[in-house]
């Protein structure tokens, strides 16, 4: 017996995710991208373990402080503008494989997925102290890893120096704005779908990185399985005879 799917409780799923695939009655940990009306303001890039729907709570918490010590990341307007469209397209594109509605940035707190929160972290810490001119290199660099690969380098770095001020440009901070940035775009990159989009130009592929020996968040560890916010293990199989590894050696540094 085939048992049909409701339309209406689809719809209502969907009404209840916050953001960029955040969904607070499946667990309240999430990130939230502030963006000022200003545009000479920094972005703020905080993570959050509770959820307040009220966002003028929300606001409140920032203005007297409260979450200082779980600040990732801030960062130069400029630098922000630089990879808002293409993680909102990454984003986006698993959001639409996994049938969940996409996310918009705009002025205000945008609350963003566990997972995607540690993805856009990332990045941020990759270029938050790079020369404007390695952006792009960063962000092909940074599509060419897995989400796995992205989770694992967060947690990683985030053990050591994740905090926004105090861990700025040290140790596995560092290191990985050496590794997105100064990295060369590889001529052996795959493709998929998403390097279709008009972001990306045909004449600059994304680069080629091979795994590392990554472990994932425990309700993610299988990538082939669906996890909360999309990641679906859609990645075509990697060619094992060109590789550009990640490497750590300025952690000491």
């Amino acid at each position: 017996m085939t048992v049909m799917s409701n339309p209406k409780s689809k719809a209502k799923s969907k009404s209840q995710i916050e953001g960029f695939g955040f969904i607070p009655a499946e667990s309240e940990h999430h990130f939230l991208v502030t963006i000022a009306n200003n545009k000479k303001d920094d972005v703020l890039i905080s993570e959050h373990l509770t959820w307040d729907e009220n966002a003028d709570k929300r606001e409140l918490s920032f203005a007297l402080g409260q979450n200082d010590n779980k600040m990732r990341v801030i960062l130069n307007r400029q630098k922000w503008d630089a990879i808002a469209d293409p993680v909102k397209a990454e984003f986006n594109y698993r959001l639409k494989r996994a049938e969940q509605k996409s996310g918009q940035w705009k002025t205000g707190q945008i609350p963003v997925s566990r997972l995607f929160g540690k993805e856009l972290v990332l990045l941020a810490w990759a270029i938050e102290d790079a020369d404007p001119g390695l952006i792009s290199t960063a962000i092909r660099n940074w599509l060419g890893l897995t989400p796995e690969e992205r989770w694992w380098l967060f947690t990683m770095t985030n053990a050591a120096t994740g905090h926004a001020i105090t861990g700025r440009g040290k140790g596995w901070r560092k290191a990985v704005r050496f590794a997105l940035t100064e990295n060369p775009v590889s001529d052996s990159s795959y493709y998929d779908e998403r390097f279709n989009l008009p972001i990306f130009q045909a004449s600059e592929p994304p680069v080629y990185i091979a795994p590392t020996s990554l472990q994932s968040d425990k309700l993610d560890q299988k990538s082939h399985e669906p996890s909360e916010n999309g990641n679906k293990g859609d990645r075509k199989p990697r060619n094992r005879n060109s590789k550009q590894k990640i490497t750590t050696s300025s952690v000491s540094s």
